[in-house]
């Protein structure tokens, strides 16, 4: 069995937690404006997904590595949430661009496509960060913000930049 066999996927979590945060963003946006009301949900959400990685790092049992993180990929394609194309695999980088991105779909179908990037996109990195420091992510684009497709390129950073 699979580290990540039996765990719910992340397109199914998202969605729960859109819809409780759907209410509460709206009635930030009516109280103190889009800006206060999406600064206050980004900051919140940055924290969960340095603390998600965290989580999940720690269940590695051999510690967490860029392997180790291709392999939990599966949680974010679950339930065909996604269109990979796989660029480029190895012990030191992991390039991928998604071509669908059912994500995006379901935030600007739930009414939320204005802030689909604080729920989701904006996660990537910094569950990263949370998980292997040593990793970085460079993606210019995404499918939120209407590009043809996100880039992502995980490289391990270089021995002299270790933490």
């Amino acid at each position: 069995m699979s580290a990540v066999e039996g765990e719910l996927g992340i397109l199914a979590r998202r969605r729960i937690e859109a819809e409780i945060i759907k209410p509460i963003y709206e009635i930030l946006v009516r109280d103190y404006g889009k800006d206060k009301a999406q600064a206050v949900i980004g900051e919140a959400v940055a924290g969960a997904a340095v603390k998600a990685g965290e989580y999940f790092a720690a269940r590695e049992p051999n510690g967490p590595d860029l392997a180790g993180f291709v392999a939990l990929q599966e949680l974010w394609e679950k339930d065909d949430a996604l269109k990979v194309e796989v660029i480029a695999s190895d012990a030191t980088h992991f390039d991928y661009d998604v071509h669908r991105c059912r994500y995006a779909e379901m935030y600007r179908e739930m009414g939320l496509g204005e802030i689909g990037h604080l729920l989701s996109c904006n996660r990537d990195e910094l569950f990263i960060v949370g998980y292997d420091p040593r990793v970085q992510l460079t993606r210019t684009q995404t499918l939120m913000e209407g590009a043809s497709h996100c880039n992502f390129r995980y490289q391990v950073k270089d021995e002299a930049s270790k933490p």
